[in-house]
């Protein structure tokens, strides 16, 4: 079971940040114990480094020594930043001639071409094969090639990773970050480790 949850607060990030959504954010039932009995309660909020002033409520059952969070729309999942920077990321490279070329474009001058092209190859890593699946999954996207630009063109939306997690919410706990909240696997860590989520915030970034 994800242990981030989506938020639909339908704004956008600046708004959720001025208008300070996450204290207005409710979790009624625990989702591992939805009878009670667990010690399901608020546990605060965590601070998220971009877009600055961000913060993500959170909960905390006692019984399963796990937090649960709820996610706004526009934040990418487990990933630094929004759903709209990375995708245009996406777009830069679908549109480039060569990674090196759309990775030289994107780096800040303080970071090297080969540390560019990593952080780029990253974000693609990451959204690339998800496009196949959600291209099946909506009706609205069959026939559509499995490339952001084309899904953006099809839905005549500004930011499509945001409208393709709306029209996928029911899916969003079998889908993988940073658009879906399933967690990705990278090692042989227990099941509770798992589960646990970050806590803390985002990482530094290395470009854009």
């Amino acid at each position: 079971m994800p242990v981030q949850l989506r938020f639909d607060t339908g704004l956008a990030g600046a708004e959720y940040v001025t208008r300070e959504l996450w204290r207005s954010a409710s979790l009624t039932r625990c989702p591992l114990h939805p009878r009670g009995g667990c010690g399901f309660a608020r546990h605060g909020n965590y601070a998220r480094k971009s877009p600055a002033g961000t913060l993500v409520a959170r909960w905390y059952c006692r019984l399963g020594h796990c937090t649960f969070s709820l996610l706004p729309d526009h934040l990418a999942a487990r990933f630094p930043g929004t759903l709209a920077e990375i995708e245009d990321v996406v777009l830069a490279a679908e549109r480039a001639p060569s990674l090196e070329a759309c990775a030289q474009a994107l780096r800040p001058v303080s970071i090297s071409l080969p540390a560019a092209v990593r952080w780029l190859r990253r974000r693609l890593a990451l959204v690339r094969p998800l496009l196949p699946i959600v291209v099946t999954l909506l009706p609205q996207l069959h026939g559509c090639a499995p490339k952001l630009s084309a899904v953006r063109e099809r839905l005549r939306v500004p930011v499509a990773l945001t409208r393709l997690r709306a029209a996928l919410a029911e899916q969003l706990g079998a889908l993988a970050t940073p658009l879906g909240l399933r967690y990705r696997r990278r090692d042989g860590d227990a099941a509770a480790k798992r589960l646990q989520q970050h806590v803390g915030p985002d990482p530094p970034q290395s470009a854009g």
